[in-house]
């Protein structure tokens, strides 16, 4: 995902140019870290505060220059509107939120009202049009069955979330100023791996392999994950 978020920052914005970024949901901060080593001004939102408290600890550990490039505020995603201004941002990341949000429309649209014009939109979501494929590559027939029809599932962590289907969240992106600009498969051969499994010897090549396939039609199809980049216009 990394690879295909600096794609798209490349292929939009000149090279060097110091980008603000906010990082929705950032989690214990691996995005708005590593963009903040790349020179970038990060804003981290997250709500909870382990993870604030696991990003905080992640950045005391670097040095004085990316730890003056990172501003991190304890928040909900769904009040941008209160925190900043709109059009304050050329980058927002969402990653991994809107699976926990009954709908999601509302946080989408705030989003994208915090960019910019030309801004960058980076969505990554459940794929509820491939919610059958773990259980079905787990040889959970019935669960595989019961997930055609539905983008209700049960998570790693126990709970109970949801999926987002590519045709719906496009209409969403078009209806709120942010067309889809470009769309990849995130976990498209690892997905069934177990949690905690270490990387393999060959992580590089599976690190390519996966990058090809999230590219590449069928496969992203079929990826557990969707990273969908829309653009304000």
């Amino acid at each position: 995902m990394a690879r295909q978020l600096d794609e798209q920052i490349a292929g939009r914005f000149r090279v060097g140019r110091r980008l603000r970024v906010l990082d929705v949901g950032m989690g214990q901060g691996t995005q708005a870290l590593r963009l903040a080593r790349a020179g970038h001004e990060v804003t981290g939102l997250e709500q909870d505060a382990r993870m604030i408290a696991a990003a905080r600890d992640a950045l005391a550990a670097e040095p004085e220059g990316i730890r003056q490039r990172v501003r991190l505020i304890e928040g909900d995603g769904r009040d941008t509107g209160v925190h900043f201004l709109p059009g304050s941002f050329d980058v927002v990341l969402c990653h991994g939120v809107l699976m926990y949000v009954e709908e999601p429309d509302p946080l989408v649209a705030g989003l994208a009202r915090m960019l910019a014009s030309g801004g960058l939109l980076s969505l990554l979501v459940r794929n509820a049009d491939a919610l059958a494929m773990r259980p079905g590559l787990n040889g959970d027939w019935a669960g595989a069955l019961a997930a055609f029809d539905s983008t209700a599932y049960r998570n790693r962590l126990g709970l109970d979330v949801r999926a987002d289907r590519l045709d719906a969240l496009t209409a969403t992106l078009a209806g709120i100023g942010a067309p889809l600009h470009a769309w990849y498969g995130v976990r498209v051969f690892t997905d069934t791996a177990p949690d905690g499994t270490p990387p393999p010897p060959d992580t590089a090549a599976l690190l390519d392999a996966e990058e090809r396939a999230g590219r590449t039609d069928p496969y992203r199809g079929v990826a557990a994950l969707l990273h969908l980049c829309g653009v304000r216009g």
